[in-house]
């Protein structure tokens, strides 16, 4: 029982900073990434589908995404998925493929989106103290129903103590070469 309680509390603390890790990355920076495309759905044929399942997305320069979709009908499709998005983005469409310049970003908004990814990583660190205080009570139950002796609560409280200061610790590295990428130029 001891050792399930441990193991569910590193699942949930590793779900957590891969989860957190995937919301900073879909933050615009000044660079152009296929990742800014992951969130947008194009309806295709009735389906609710990803961009990157419909088309193939480069990155032929540092500031410029091109979308060639398999299916030239669903060009503007993607044009308006895109328009739709939260991105802030204005397509190209040249009738083959579109093009996505990614403007450089003003000192202004770099600042905004560096508060956001604090307030993002502010978040897992909180979902993963919840889930150590989670694993924590389940090892006081089953020391007060006499299913481990306190010896036994002690070291697995300090597992779990252990644990939540490692994956935060990622958490910030994560958060910190995030930060270093939207600040530089």
């Amino acid at each position: 029982m001891s050792d399930q309680i441990i193991h569910e509390s590193k699942q949930r603390m590793m779900k957590s900073v891969q989860h957190t890790g995937s919301e900073m990355s879909r933050i615009r920076t000044g660079k152009a990434t296929p990742i800014l495309l992951e969130s947008i759905k194009v309806d295709y044929y009735g389906t609710p589908t990803p961009v990157n399942q419909i088309a193939n997305v480069n990155t032929p320069e540092a500031r410029l995404l091109v979308i060639l979709p398999y299916d030239k009908s669903m060009l503007g499709a993607v044009e308006k998925a895109i328009l739709a998005s939260d991105l802030g983005l204005t397509p190209q469409n040249d009738g083959s493929v579109i093009r996505l310049p990614i403007p450089m970003l003003t000192a202004e908004r770099r600042e905004e989106l560096v508060k956001h990814i604090k307030r993002l990583a502010e978040d897992g660190r909180i979902s993963i103290r919840n889930i150590r205080r989670d694993a924590n009570d389940q090892v006081k139950k089953a020391e007060k129903a006499s299913d481990i002796s306190k010896d036994e609560a002690k070291r697995l409280m300090d597992n779990i103590q252990k644990d939540t200061d490692e994956y935060i610790s990622e958490l910030d590295q994560i958060l910190k070469a995030r930060e270093e990428e939207i600040r530089e130029e």
